[in-house]
């Protein structure tokens, strides 16, 4: 049994195959899957989908590249819509220095706001991270995120980071990049992380692990993950799908 904590079935680039997708992903052992949407037209079809399936569950926020856009309409949108009884966290949020759309105070505000929401409403939180380290974990820190703690998505920091974000009540997700051959940092991450707080994800259509690097990813391929940091750590692969499983389904409150 697997669990894909992290998925964009909302992406255009499922619109035409979505059933097989699916039915390729059930094959594969996945039994529950997080929606992410990380703005209006994704968070609408991330809740249509989580309506039409019992087990695909939703995270809804909004992507920090995409802070420029935010409103305070928005924001309460968002929490409105967090009352649906399958949206089981918040985010994608976080910020992005990669891509220059937003300007970093945006960013940040924004997320600190998202945070406060979280707080408020009592459920965990998804972090996108790509080149702000060091900001992340200080509004991590300074927001006293710990109190609902959540997940560093598709985790491509050091180990030392990762220790830091598991001290402040985060899971560590893991994704395509732990199985790239040359991929240290995130090889290392799978090691030394305590297996209770490992979490696997594909984030599809994204990011494809090997073999299928360059490819649409799609939630089938959790399994190469899983299998991996199985034998990363030296122990079974059914070990890593137990307790990934288990560690999501106790992070989300699912039953």
């Amino acid at each position: 049994m697997l669990f894909d904590t992290h998925v964009h079935l909302n992406d255009e680039q499922f619109n035409e195959d979505l059933q097989e997708v699916i039915e390729r992903a059930k094959e594969a052992g996945v039994s529950y899957m997080v929606v992410v949407g990380f703005n209006r037209p994704t968070i609408e079809k991330a809740i249509i989908l989580v309506e039409e399936y019992d087990f695909l569950y939703a995270s809804i926020g909004w992507h920090p590249v995409d802070a420029i856009d935010m409103t305070d309409e928005d924001l309460a949108w968002i929490e409105e819509m967090a009352v649906h009884p399958k949206v089981v966290a918040l985010g994608e949020m976080g910020l992005d220095y990669h891509w220059d759309k937003s300007p970093q105070d945006v960013q940040k505000e924004v997320f600190r706001r998202q945070i406060g929401l979280a707080k408020k409403l009592k459920l965990p939180i998804i972090i996108h991270n790509r080149d702000a380290t060091e900001d992340v974990v200080q509004i991590l820190r300074e927001e006293k995120a710990e109190e609902v703690g959540g997940i560093m998505h598709c985790f491509s920091g050091s180990a030392e980071t990762a220790k830091e974000c598991v001290e402040m009540n985060f899971h560590i997700s893991l994704g395509g990049p732990v199985t790239f051959k040359n991929a240290k940092k995130p090889k290392k991450v799978a090691m030394e992380v305590p297996l209770d707080r490992l979490l696997i994800e594909t984030d599809c259509p994204y990011l494809a692990p090997h073999p299928y690097r360059g490819k649409r990813n799609e939630p089938a391929y959790v399994k190469l993950v899983a299998e991996q940091i199985a034998e990363l750590k030296e122990i079974s692969y059914e070990e890593v799908a137990k307790k990934t499983t288990e560690n999501a389904m106790k992070l989300f409150g699912i039953s």
